[in-house]
């Protein structure tokens, strides 16, 4: 039976695109996160995510967003700060009725604001959903 939990725990990191060796940065931290997702990604990559002091470049950042945060394109900047350029931000947002919810459309006003585009969203865990951001392709030329 742990086989099984441990291969949905895996199924999620997979989802978000993360692989083995890959170096991924948690921002946003709470009590309130999907422990279970945490655990999956930390499998996943074989070692620890890294906390909002790490300055080394990372292939993924995770943001768990929630409404009083404060501003999402000021977080979405210093996510950006160690991105790689083929570097992937997942906006962690509490789901549709949940506390702390996020509407779509302040996710979507404030991603071409910090430079970023918006390319999928997903459900990660029982009570958040997953916005996939990205450096638009014109970006990659420019830096």
């Amino acid at each position: 039976m742990v086989a099984a939990e441990d291969a949905g725990k895996i199924g999620v990191a997979e989802k978000l695109g993360i692989e083995s060796g890959m170096v991924v940065q948690e921002l946003g931290w709470d009590e309130d996160v999907d422990d279970n997702l945490r655990a999956a990604v930390e499998e996943q990559i074989g070692g620890d995510i890294l906390d909002e002091d790490a300055d080394e470049t990372v292939s993924i950042v995770l943001l768990w967003w929630r409404e009083d945060d404060g501003d999402l394109v000021d977080a979405l900047l210093e996510a950006t700060g160690v991105l790689a350029e083929d570097g992937v931000i997942w906006v962690l947002t509490p789901k549709t009725g949940r506390p702390g919810h996020v509407e779509p459309s302040d996710i979507a006003e404030a991603v071409p604001t910090a430079g970023l585009s918006q390319t999928s969203n997903i459900s990660v865990a029982d009570d958040w959903a997953g916005t996939r951001l990205v450096w638009p392709k014109s970006a990659k030329v420019k830096r």
